[in-house]
């Protein structure tokens, strides 16, 4: 199990377009992917699940990553969240 620290770089945050592409790209790894934000621990492989989430520039969260592919996911995951 990876835990990666990310910090929601886009200002305009995440809502529907930008979180489906997160749902894609967390689907494409055999490992578990997670979003923990507080108390939140939400798969990333669930659109409706991540649609829950309201995140915004500037916030931080941990990408948790389990599995076969979880060294892969985790710098994909991070390098997503990178992106302005």
């Amino acid at each position: 199990m990876i835990k990666t620290s990310v910090v929601v770089r886009s200002d305009r945050g995440f809502d529907g377009r930008p979180i489906a592409l997160l749902v894609q790209k967390a689907s494409q790894y055999a490992s578990k992917v997670y979003i923990q934000v507080g108390e939140k621990n939400i798969n990333a492989k669930s659109i409706m699940g991540m649609m829950s989430l309201t995140l915004s520039g500037g916030e931080h969260l941990t990408v948790v990553t389990d599995g076969e592919d979880e060294q892969k996911a985790a710098e994909d995951i991070k390098t997503f969240f990178d992106k302005d």
